[in-house]
């Protein structure tokens, strides 16, 4: 009897377990089933799961085919399945999802673990389950029913995903869904970010680890904790060798390796040309609202994914913002040196209301001022809050000075540091291929290419020379004498005579045009522009491509005018393009998501001289830097043996046309120095004009600009890949104009002007 009541009592409890078993199974498919009805909400459509909806960073690409930068909320570009390495895939499938090809989204070993886990973050979903989260149920529920449900989600979706695509296709969604942290959403950031290189490049450590941090990448940080992260990786390499894509002998191999990080932020203030992609966003800020999808919706930059492709070249910008960075280093620490003895440092020539004038109206321009108006503070408070100490980060080329300092003294501390701007472009093209907008745009956003206009000293005669040859019928040989030169009261509206002088007061003899702007001789540009009327410079600088307005007086024919080195560039770039005007030409064309091109550009041109009057004026500045104030760029000997110069650092013996420029008070230093297929502009100054340096020995633009120039140039023609030129400038055949004149001077004036520093550059009203 007892020993039916125990079989009884075994029966019972094996029918309790079906029971449970069934009733579990039940539960599991109305779970499903009503979770497929969208009954614990919403799950994605057919159009959703073919289109999931994906925030892409839009790039900004390089003639040269490298990123310079992209534009985002979420900084992800998306890559295809053949641009994953093979081990990167491996280390996935081992480390993530043993039996991925396999199962069709859940693996049901994975889900008893994740029972196990149910409340807390994590488990062993599949991979396609981990992208079903990561497009659709986003952050976990700390909640148990709720966490239920979202899995439950999670594994419809995961069905549906695993029936829409391939194996393949999860993979690379997953990849380029998933974020790595510092901005690096999707695996080509993370590639580029850690190591520098796009994903197909990668090597198995390195996959290894990417795929390690996709744990909990805020964890495994590789930039906060790099010995946590070796440990993961090395777990991943564990997990290859489980899965006998490696040996053992592999395995010890690699988990010796260090990591071997190469970081290159992607902020929008990180890496290189931060001042052209600025300018680019405001392009493409316009553009957008005049090219409109087919839908009529407009294209948003931080999401749509659009391909901009431009002129520069990252070679070239690299090696433009090396050069800046090299010499204004030095540049700066004598500059600081020579303030020690400036009472009023940084400022020249102002008095205390001045100052307290210049640091107010800076102190309204700032974002400090502006946020505290929003806000509703009175401009009483908002003074006041400048005078409060605080901590903060101050600009130095050393590094970023961490510091506790006053608002207010951090303005006038920025007023110390030299600002610099570089513009360079092919001028038979048109195409921008270096633009340096300024010293860290972290701290300085004011581009001084295209936004910054300063006062371009002498860089402005070729202009008045070019006028002069086209109008008059000079030529580089013509003499003019080198003594004072008056233009009357009354005429050209003037109120009184204007008589500018040399500096250093140096007269005498005749000089020829060629050696008279290679000196900068201000009393023959004064001769010239009488001679050829305001009016008609005026006229040829328009013709050239400067759009700013330039009033027609005598003293322009000095510089006095305000241009942006975009202008200047542009313009002289005519003499070297055979006297066809190119507008500067920054993009190439535009492609959304797909590389459908939406646009493509072309450059804008004019015929605004003969090819005869463009060479003559290039020969004019050629002796610039032959003889002239750009001499420092020449070594003795050479292609131009007539010239011996010494102690200078540069050794250039190719064609070079050029022309400084230095402003009243020194207050800006420019240079631009042409060859036949490239055109570079740069200048260099303070915030504010009051600040500069005392003598014009550094203050010139032969000291302040043109070692910049010489340092790019000689790091372009360093890479002979950039086939930067140095040729000579191409000679018209019926050239009819004489221009292979000697210096009309004898050997005590040459030698007497190659010694002085470049005085005849200062403007004197």
């Amino acid at each position: 009897m007892a020993q039916k009541s125990q079989k009884t009592g075994v029966s019972s409890f094996t029918k309790w377990i079906w029971r449970l078993f069934l009733g579990g199974l039940i539960f599991l498919f109305l779970l499903f089933f009503l979770a497929s009805l969208d009954v614990f909400g919403k799950l994605p459509t057919f159009d959703e799961l073919e289109n999931p909806e994906n925030n892409l960073a839009t790039e900004v690409i390089s003639i040269d085919g490298e990123t310079l930068g992209k534009y985002y909320r979420e900084n992800r570009t998306p890559v295809k399945y053949s641009d994953l390495p093979e081990n990167l895939i491996q280390a996935l499938i081992a480390t993530e999802d043993e039996r991925y090809y396999e199962h069709s989204g859940i693996d049901f070993q994975g889900t008893a673990r994740a029972a196990v886990k149910l409340g807390r973050d994590g488990g062993a979903s599949t991979i396609t389950q981990q992208l079903a989260k990561m497009l659709f149920t986003k952050k976990a529920s700390g909640n148990i029913a709720k966490r239920l449900i979202q899995k439950v989600k999670e594994w419809v979706i995961a069905i549906r995903l695993e029936k829409q695509y391939t194996k393949n296709e999860i993979i690379t969604m997953y990849f380029n869904k998933y974020d790595f942290g510092h901005n690096a959403v999707g695996i080509r950031s993370a590639s580029r970010i850690h190591f520098g290189k796009e994903p197909n490049e990668l090597h198995i450590e390195e996959s290894a680890m990417l795929v390690g941090m996709l744990k909990n990448s805020s964890l495994y940080n590789p930039m906060r904790r790099p010995e946590m992260v070796t440990q993961r990786r090395n777990v991943v390499f564990g997990q290859l060798l489980r899965n006998e894509f490696i040996t053992d002998q592999e395995k010890d191999s690699l988990q010796k390796l260090p990591l071997e990080l190469d970081i290159n932020l992607e902020g929008h203030s990180d890496g290189t040309a931060t001042y052209f992609r600025e300018y680019v966003r405001e392009f493409m800020r316009k553009w957008m609202k005049e090219n409109p999808k087919s839908n009529g919706e407009n294209y948003n930059i931080y999401r749509d994914g659009l391909k901009i492709y431009v002129t520069l070249d990252s070679r070239l910008q690299e090696n433009a913002e090396e050069a800046m960075t090299e010499h204004l280093t030095n540049l700066q620490r004598i500059f600081f040196k020579q303030q020690e003895r400036n009472k009023t440092a940084p400022f020249y020539d102002l008095e205390k209301e001045q100052i307290e004038s210049t640091m107010l109206s800076a102190m309204k321009r700032s974002d400090r001022w502006r946020k505290m108006k929003q806000n509703g503070a009175s401009e009483k408070d908002i003074k006041a809050s400048f005078y409060v100490e605080t901590p903060m980060k101050l600009f130095s080329w050393k590094g970023a000075i961490d510091t506790v300092l006053t608002p207010y003294d951090s303005i006038r501390y920025n007023k110390y540091i030299l600002q610099s701007g570089l513009l360079s472009t092919d001028p038979t093209t048109g195409h921008v291929k270096a633009w340096v907008g300024g010293i860290d745009y972290k701290y300085f956003q004011y581009d001084h290419v295209k936004q910054g206009k300063r006062q371009v000293g002498s860089t402005f005669k070729p202009f008045v020379y070019a006028t002069a040859i086209n109008q008059l019928g000079l030529s580089p040989c013509d003499e003019f004498p080198n003594t004072p030169y008056t233009i009357p009261a009354g005429k050209y509206h003037l109120d009184e005579d204007w008589t500018p002088r040399n500096s250093g007061d140096e007269y005498g003899g005749l000089r020829t045009l060629k050696n008279a702007l290679a000196n900068s001789i201000n009393v023959i540009s004064a001769n010239l522009i009488d001679q050829t009327t305001p009016q008609n410079v005026v006229k040829m600088a328009k013709n050239l491509g400067v759009e700013t307005d330039i009033p027609a007086v005598p003293s322009v024919a000095l510089g006095t005018v305000d241009l942006s080195l975009y202008e200047m560039v542009g313009a002289l770039n005519t003499f070297a393009n055979k006297g066809m005007y190119v507008k500067p030409m920054m993009i190439l064309r535009i492609e959304d998501k797909n590389g459908t091109i939406l646009e493509e550009f072309t450059p804008e041109t004019k015929e605004v001289l003969s090819e005869s009057i463009a060479y003559t004026t290039i020969n004019l500045m050629e002796g610039v830097t032959r003889y002239g104030s750009g001499v420092r760029l020449r070594t003795s000997g050479g292609k131009y043996p007539d010239q011996v110069v010494t102690g200078y650092p540069y050794k250039f013996d190719n064609a070079i046309a050029g022309k400084t420029g230095t402003t009243q008070n020194q207050s800006d230093g420019w240079f631009i120095g042409l060859v036949p297929n490239l055109s570079t502009g740069i200048w260099v100054g303070a915030e504010d004009r009051s600040v500069h340096f005392v003598d014009i020995t550094r203050g010139q633009g032969a000291s302040m600009a043109l070692p910049i120039w010489a340092l790019y140039m000689q790091r372009n023609y360093a890479n002979e890949d950039l086939e930067i030129s140095k040729e000579d400038f191409e000679k018209p055949e019926n050239l009819t104009i004489s221009v292979d004149c000697d210096l009309e001077r004898d050997k005590d004036d040459q030698e007497k002007d190659q010694k002085k520093p470049d005085l005849n550059d200062e403007i004197d009203f």
